[in-house]
């Protein structure tokens, strides 16, 4: 059967994925162009495009939207666990990374004919570490909570595709988060969701129900110009490839380019005193302490800072706001009285929402936060009424 040929370390053209929340795709796709991708190419999940591998240290450090940044070593045509097999086996895993790493397998498919993805897990692992067996009599260990290498696959009905994560830990983890909520917002899908506002540092922002402050750090961060990665490590490292210097030299440019003192406007709020305990550690861990503004109070009783803003939140499930229904209609109260001229943003996974405040949308943006499907509801809150009065999708 013929293949295409593995990917080596020339020429310098080398292809990438990188993956996201659903929904997110055309705004990772807009961010890469910004991050030196010429060609990108969004797919459900993701953005595929090409570059020298040294594209990928920059997306790691500086994307605040993907989740992942997978470097392509094989793609090509399969009809059988022998042909995943051989092309596994093709590749020159001993020369991308030592015996000594440990290393995982994730297998992932879409309408693919064979019988048991986890034989298939089996039978790539079994590949590399025979390959390395008999280049260097030695094998790396699988390690599947911790490992320093991890290799995804992902078949489709026809085509194979091997994958070396450059990135180790989710991208979203930026590794402020000290504070837990209940049903965190990622924050991936937070920085995606200031992007689609159109928010910019010099307008007000304000989340009135910030549970653990994700928002509010991620758009201070972003307006700081303070790259999400700047403070982890990554599985680029340890890939034969990888050049200390120019990562150096990378992360150097990054906070020589960091913005302070801005006077930024960013405010939240919470009813519940022990959600805004969390905010506090997050926003101490992230070096924002002294630069959004927080207080308790509960939503209803809300008056906004300014005659004009951004509002953006993410409400809580029932079990922190107790009737939902209730709350709702007095939502939509505080926001036609109190948010003229304000635009409204509006994660929720409660698909008729817009009904239940007696507001009309603008916007509804499908998104997920992990496996939940959510919409992003836009609101652009003018006087008088935006009672809705048409049929409801």
């Amino acid at each position: 059967m013929k293949r295409n040929e593995p990917s080596q370390l020339k020429p310098e053209r080398h292809q990438f994925f990188s993956s996201c929340p659903t929904g997110l795709e055309a705004v990772l796709s807009d961010e890469l162009k910004t991050l030196g991708v010429k060609e990108a190419r969004p797919t459900r999940g993701g953005v595929s495009y090409a570059g020298p591998l040294e594209l990928c240290y920059r997306i790691n450090l500086e994307s605040r939207i993907a989740s992942r940044v997978l470097w392509r070593v094989f793609h090509g045509p399969y009809r059988s666990e022998q042909d995943v097999r051989e092309a596994t086996y093709s590749l020159p895993w001993a020369k991308w990374f030592g015996s000594h790493h440990t290393m995982k397998v994730k297998v992932s498919a879409r309408r693919c004919p064979l019988k048991s993805l986890d034989f298939v897990t089996l039978t790539i692992k079994d590949a590399i570490c025979d390959k390395f067996r008999a280049l260097t009599r030695r094998r790396p260990t699988v390690d599947t909570h911790k490992p320093d290498i991890r290799i995804e696959a992902f078949l489709d009905a026809t085509h194979f595709t091997l994958y070396v994560d450059t990135s180790g830990e989710a991208l979203f983890k930026r590794g402020y988060r000290r504070g837990a909520v209940a049903a965190p917002l990622r924050e991936n899908l937070a920085a995606g969701i200031i992007r689609l506002s159109d928010w910019r540092p010099d307008q007000i922002l304000l989340d009135p129900m910030c549970g653990g402050g994700t928002i509010l750090i991620e758009a201070a961060h972003m307006a700081q110009k303070v790259s999400p990665g700047l403070g982890r490590a990554f599985t680029f490292e340890h890939l034969s490839w990888f050049d200390p210097t120019v990562w150096r030299t990378l992360r150097e440019t990054s906070r020589a380019e960091q913005r302070q003192d801005l006077g930024l406007r960013i405010y939240g709020s919470d009813s519940h005193g022990s959600a805004l305990n969390h905010a506090r550690e997050n926003l101490s861990a992230a070096g924002l302490a002294d630069l959004v503004r927080l207080s308790e109070m509960d939503f209803v009783q809300l008056t906004p800072p300014a005659s004009e803003g951004i509002l953006i939140t993410n409400p809580p499930y029932g079990v922190r706001m107790g009737d939902l229904g209730e709350f709702y209609v007095q939502m939509g109260s505080v926001l036609k009285q109190q948010f003229a001229g304000w635009r409204v943003y509006i994660l929720t996974a409660d698909l008729g929402l817009p009904g239940q405040i007696r507001l009309a949308e603008s916007r509804r943006i499908p998104l997920f936060n992990g496996a939940l499907e959510c919409r992003l509801f836009e609101f652009k809150m003018v006087k008088g009424t935006m009672r809705r009065t048409r049929k409801r999708i």
